[in-house]
């Protein structure tokens, strides 16, 4: 119980193994089709989200803190129009959420760990083979 409540107070500390042994460990909660409905739904939305190169824009700028769309667009040299697009694709898979303040809405993500996700994934290192083409046809 003492371990489980400092766990908690300290959950930012946790070190990349933690985040990814947290992702990726199927044994953490009971062995039932709902647990890994709920792993491979919640990888799905993700994926989905990483599918696009302005929404992984947006994700990887979002993890420095929140912002406005017209920042975004800016910032990432898109369209509001774009953004805007692009930030309800993320608000609907649960990635992002939005906060009304005035007549604006502000952005960030869903999920602290979310942020801490992202930062490890764009750390790995890939041996991608010669000439292999990406799956949306890059080389």
């Amino acid at each position: 119980m003492l371990g489980e409540r400092w766990r908690r107070r300290h959950a930012d500390e946790d070190t990349a193994a933690d985040v990814l042994q947290q992702w990726l460990n199927y044994d953490c909660c009971v062995t039932t089709d709902v647990c890994l409905d709920t792993r491979l739904n919640t990888l799905g939305r993700v994926g989905t989200a990483m599918a696009d190169g302005v929404r992984r824009r947006i994700l990887v700028r979002l993890i420095d803190g929140p912002a406005y769309p017209a920042e975004l667009a800016d910032e990432i040299g898109e369209s509001r129009a774009n953004v805007s697009n692009h930030l309800a694709c993320l608000r609907g898979c649960g990635l992002v959420r939005a906060t009304r303040e005035g007549r604006q809405m502000r952005y960030d993500l869903a999920d602290r760990k979310l942020a801490r996700a992202l930062t490890l994934l764009g750390h790995i290192t890939l041996i991608v083979e010669a000439g292999h083409a990406d799956l949306d046809g890059r080389s």
